[in-house]
């Protein structure tokens, strides 16, 4: 329902932009522009989902290999003490724990093209177990937060996009970026079990975020004292290693109990590309809305009154012009990760906003996507406080971020 108010509004904020820009302005294209990017959008949109065909017959038909040889059952029950704390409402050692272990550990690694056919998977395990099929479930809800909410470890992507640019140290974001990460979905999970009344003084949810920030304090270490290149090619080394003994452990144990792999995988396969087709409906409306909205010139005027806000706050000027990069990464990741190499491109990929902007879209996902895919792809029309979590995760993120690139860089 709150993405139906936001799509409605996108495109009704954008109209009346347009109407503005034409009657005082007298910018006479500006219809031309915003209908042209209504056509951009779309294409992209299909693009896009057709793209994700691939991956997500590939995962996903790794997946039921991994279902049906039994791994996935063995991973639920590793993470099932924690996971039953913050999912009440999925049974005891359902394979969907999982599942959604393997969506988050990708998602630490930087990998989203393999976290996304995981988390689609998790999505429709959760669907058999919500009642309302229409209608988003508690577990569905704290899934998605926790996915959008973007907890990454080794920023491998981001790092190659700075080595790129010129950066005397590509890696030396790596320290403030885990920062702001972990606050953001430190964020999201506590907005999250207030909004569901889950209890997050048990033992068992306090054991392991303080593991887990015992884990980013030893990473943050390491990070320190380790060359740029040996980290870098560490993080690249580490992802390889794990994606592929996932695939070999699966195919291994499917094996031994006796598994036709190669039919498993075909099954899985054929999901995959259903699921793609499924959500081309979804995504192209989420992004030509905000297409529209970027046409207008309703981005660019919300972005130069942040920019004045800044100013007026006593915050540093320099960092407004990484306010573009922030507000996009929620709306788009693509137009998020244009803004920041043209900001390193501008100003210099060791500046303090070329710096800020890699914070800021490694920090938090993209958020209306992840709504838009994840929910799409099993049917969901009311998305409950999802939406309300997922902006609560996103705005400690960016918070995080300038605050760290500050301190770090300014």
């Amino acid at each position: 329902m709150v993405l139906n108010y936001i799509w409605i509004g996108l495109i009704l904020l954008a109209v009346i932009m347009g109407c503005v820009q034409f009657f005082f302005f007298g910018q006479s294209e500006i219809f031309s522009e915003i209908l042209n990017s209504t056509f951009a959008s779309a294409k992209n949109g299909f693009e896009i989902s057709i793209g994700l065909t691939g991956v997500l017959a590939l995962w996903m038909g790794i997946l039921n290999i991994g279902q049906q040889g039994g791994v996935v059952n063995t991973l639920s029950r590793g993470v099932a003490p924690f996971f039953r704390r913050i999912f009440p409402e999925v049974p005891n050692n359902h394979p969907v724990y999982g599942t959604m272990f393997m969506n988050f550990a990708a998602n630490m690694l930087g990998l989203d093209n393999a976290a996304t056919p995981m988390g689609l998977k998790a999505m429709g395990e959760l669907q058999t177990l919500n009642a309302d099929k229409s209608k988003a479930s508690n577990a569905m809800i704290m899934f998605v937060v926790l996915g959008a909410s973007g907890l990454t470890i080794i920023p491998t992507t981001i790092m190659a996009y700075r080595a790129q640019l010129g950066a005397a140290n590509p890696a030396d974001v790596f320290l403030p970026l885990l920062i702001a990460t972990y606050f953001a979905t430190l964020g999201g999970l506590l907005a999250c079990c207030a909004a569901q009344k889950i209890k997050i003084w048990d033992k068992v949810v306090l054991g392991v975020l303080f593991a887990l920030t015992a884990l980013v304090v030893l990473l943050l270490v390491l990070a320190q004292r380790l060359p740029e290149e040996t980290l870098s090619a560490l993080s690249a080394l580490i992802a390889a290693v794990i994606l592929l003994g996932v695939i070999c452990w699966f195919i291994i144990q499917a094996s031994i109990r006796k598994v036709n792999v190669y039919e498993a995988f075909i099954d899985g396969a054929k999901d995959g590309f259903k699921t793609a087709i499924g959500i081309i409906p979804y995504l192209i409306a989420i992004l030509v809305a905000v297409g529209m909205f970027r046409a207008s010139g309703a981005m660019g005027l919300l972005e130069q009154g942040l920019a004045h806000l800044f100013s007026l706050v006593g915050i540093n000027p320099d960092l407004s012009a990484a306010v573009p990069t922030a507000i996009m990464k929620p709306l788009s990741g693509s137009g998020a990760r244009g803004l920041m190499i043209e900001a390193m491109t501008t100003h210099g990929a060791d500046s303090l906003v070329g710096r800020l902007c890699c914070i800021l879209q490694g920090t938090t996902d993209t958020t209306f996507y992840v709504l838009a895919v994840y929910f799409g792809s099993v049917g969901i029309k009311d998305t409950r406080h999802a939406v309300v979590c997922c902006l609560i995760a996103d705005l400690i993120g960016v918070i995080a971020a300038f605050t760290v690139a500050n301190i770090f860089f300014g």
